[in-house]
């Protein structure tokens, strides 16, 4: 069974029944019926033509499920004719999906839910899965999500920025249960940007190649945390490298700047330092300063206090932490790591001992653990 195939026809075959008529929760509900019937059938008689096969079915099922709706009777007289035989329309209405699931009136995490359902192709036992939680509640997120975007109609125009936001969201959840969502926001994003000619999908684009390539070299084999500047760079992909900084070049050469383009340039200039010693965190600080700009957030702030740090001395980066508000997630743990630089280790074994008990993941709280045990042992020894 062709798994990859049926992912990627997904968006065009619930575009299809949209543009017909169909409200897009009843549409989706049909194309999932669709394509269950096609890991049931296809092993053993392939049709030649998938997706003609895959919208037939959804819009059989979309009618069987109307017919049964007695509030929708009303509906049967413009619903109720199969559509003509021949090949199915050329019209590609994937990036309109894309939009769709990126609604403004969606929170993220619906948002993020239906664009892996709808467009990604994924079950809601997968999604449930990837972001460990039960099934159950996987799945009235994604009803109320659908029911929120079914009077949107495919005529208006999206929001690139929002749609970008989901993706990036998508991405950062990283590995979990059976799904890659690094390596699916990455395929979700390729298709993006084959439908749409706009720099920051590029960015962004790049931004998630060029962090990907590092991904083998992020944890040891007991799987504990590994710090970037403590990664054996041999076991970056290069071939991924090369490819995210062809795509930043070419966006960044548009002269159309955005956020994705400068998070991307500063991941270019990690992954182009042969070693940790050797990264340029001079012209690091100027793209956060190009990303203040663009987007100010006490995130980008907070990162860039640890460039001003490699760049200008720890004092320096502490004065600009001292700006920044204490309780702001990984505060502490950069406060730890300057105060280290600056020869203090006592504060700094106190600050990560204080960051582990709120670390926000069980890999970081160990990390943290272990940095303070090395200060205490170093003190005590």
């Amino acid at each position: 069974m062709d798994e990859a195939l049926l992912r990627s026809l997904t968006p065009s075959v619930l575009g299809i029944l949209v543009r017909r008529g169909a409200d897009f929760a009843a549409a989706e509900d049909a194309v999932q019926d669709a394509l269950v019937e096609a890991v049931r059938v296809w092993p053993e008689n392939r049709p030649r033509d998938p997706k003609g096969w895959l919208v037939t079915v959804a819009w059989r099922r979309f009618l069987d499920a109307t017919r049964a709706d007695t509030a929708r009777r009303r509906r049967e007289g413009r619903l109720d004719e199969e559509p003509a035989p021949g090949p199915t329309p050329t019209v590609d209405d994937t990036l309109q999906l894309y939009f769709l699931c990126g609604h403004p009136s969606l929170t993220p995490s619906s948002a993020v839910a239906l664009t892996l359902r709808a467009v990604g192709g994924l079950t809601t036992r997968q999604i449930a899965q990837a972001y460990l939680v039960p099934e159950a509640t996987m799945a009235q997120r994604i009803s109320r999500a659908k029911r929120t975007v079914s009077g949107v109609r495919f005529d208006r125009p999206g929001d690139v920025a929002t749609v970008l936001r989901v993706l990036y969201l998508v991405f950062n959840e990283g590995y979990s249960g059976d799904i890659d969502l690094a390596a699916e926001a990455i395929r979700l994003t390729r298709q993006l940007a084959a439908a749409v000619d706009h720099p920051e999908v590029a960015g962004l684009l790049a931004l998630m190649l060029l962090h990907h390539a590092r991904r083998a070299a992020r944890t040891a084999p007991d799987g504990s945390l590994v710090p970037l500047a403590e990664q054996d760079r041999g076991r970056w992909d290069t071939r991924t490298i090369a490819e995210g900084i062809g795509i930043l070049q070419s966006a960044l050469a548009r002269d159309r700047l955005g956020e994705y383009q400068a998070q991307a340039a500063i991941a270019a200039l990690h992954a182009d330092a042969l070693t940790a010693e050797e990264t340029d965190w001079a012209q690091i600080v100027e793209w956060y300063d190009e990303l203040v700009r663009l987007r100010d957030s006490p995130v980008v702030r907070l990162n860039r206090a640890v460039a001003v740090g490699e760049a200008h001395g720890p004092r320096a980066g502490l004065a600009e932490l001292a700006a920044l508000d204490a309780s702001l997630p990984r505060h502490t743990a950069v406060a730890a790591y300057l105060h280290e630089r600056d020869g203090d280790p006592a504060t700094a074994a106190r600050l990560y001992a204080e960051a582990a008990r709120t670390a926000p993941n069980l890999a970081e709280r160990d990390h943290l653990t272990r940095q303070a045990a090395r200060l205490h042992t170093r003190l005590t020894g």
